[in-house]
């Protein structure tokens, strides 16, 4: 890869993705003077999915939904990715062709005969699998192929993907993306307050009896009836209303692809529902007991809050202990009310 400046491959990139749509690259000259490089790198990665989304027509959401899903998948298949700005991971055939003959192929002309997604997005002639530009620019053309309107881009990621459990991911974070207008969804918020009276310990993998034997996913908080219940994460909602194991209970997705469960609650708040964008600490319902029977089941063992968490690897979901990750984010509000 030449030693291009980063913020000089972005105005490359722009020039290119114009001259691919109106056969120009004058088109959309701009100054590279007028491109400051932002403080963090969210914030980073957030101006180059600004700016690939006025060349493509991508809305930024959506390109950074890909991105972030693309990490989870990193993350959960653990794959080998080397340190870069964006996370889209392509495998060698995908990139050079099923049939290349050569797999570590970067001629953006051989790679494009036996039909590989590999592009040169930084304008360098190379279509490197591990440059944030060419990655950028292959994603692009692969989600712009029938269209850039949302259900075309769907149609598109599903054509790729071939799962809609993806399709449904991407359209999730980008709804969280949207709504808050950012890339800085990482805080998260202990699920009671940290001034109310609780108590709580590792139960991830008990047994249990009611509906037959299984095993404990999650953590139980002990609290009296009543006590507020608030979201852990920056998340959408994705599930809400009776559960007859968890009762009253919602689950919320976050962008990193991890499900956080509420369960037995005594009733939720009333303006929240289903597809609703919400933050850490802000109140989703209240401790009970409800649950172990048909709709409005209650009182079947003392009140207390089930919490689990669930990874998604893009095929199936699995529990994990959250016990660890409630004590950090306890002693993290602590932390905070101290200073």
């Amino acid at each position: 890869m030449k030693s291009t400046p980063f913020w000089s491959r972005v105005l490359v990139l722009s020039l290119l993705l114009s001259a691919t749509e109106s056969g120009s690259l004058s088109s959309k000259a701009a100054s590279i003077a007028d491109i400051k490089p932002p403080q963090n790198l969210n914030a980073e990665r957030k101006e180059l999915f600004e700016k690939t989304s006025l060349v493509s027509g991508i809305p930024w959401t959506y390109l950074a939904a890909v991105d972030q899903y693309e990490r989870t998948m990193n993350v959960a298949k653990k794959r080998n990715v080397h340190q870069r700005i964006t996370n889209i991971y392509f495998t060698d055939s995908e990139w050079t062709g099923l049939l290349n003959p050569d797999q570590q192929d970067t001629s953006p002309k051989s790679i494009s005969f036996f039909h590989g997604f590999g592009r040169d997005g930084s304008g360098d002639g190379i279509a490197d699998r591990n440059n944030d530009l060419d990655l950028l620019a292959a994603m692009a053309q692969l989600m712009t192929k029938n269209g850039t309107q949302e259900e075309n881009l769907q149609i598109n990621l599903w054509n790729y993907y071939q799962n809609s459990r993806s399709v449904e991911r991407i359209k999730q974070f980008a709804t969280i993306f949207g709504t808050l207008n950012t890339l800085d969804v990482g805080e998260h918020a202990f699920p009671l307050p940290v001034n109310a009276d609780y108590s709580y310990r590792s139960t991830w993998g008990d047994n249990r009896g009611w509906g037959g034997h299984r095993s404990h996913e999650g953590t139980d908080l002990f609290a009296r009836y009543g006590v507020p219940v608030r979201s852990t994460c920056y998340g959408i909602i994705e599930v809400k209303g009776w559960n007859p194991y968890g009762g009253w209970r919602i689950g919320i997705r976050d962008a990193s692809n991890i499900y956080h469960y509420y369960a037995h609650l005594s009733g939720f708040q009333k303006e929240i529902k289903e597809n609703d964008v919400v933050k850490p600490g802000q109140i989703i319902g209240w401790v009970g007991s409800s649950g172990y029977g048909k709709p409005g089941t209650s009182g079947k063992f003392p009140p207390h809050l089930h919490f689990g968490l669930y990874r998604d690897n893009g095929l199936t979901e699995w529990s994990f202990d959250p016990y660890p990750s409630l004590r950090k984010w306890e002693r993290e509000e602590r932390s905070k009310r101290k200073n």
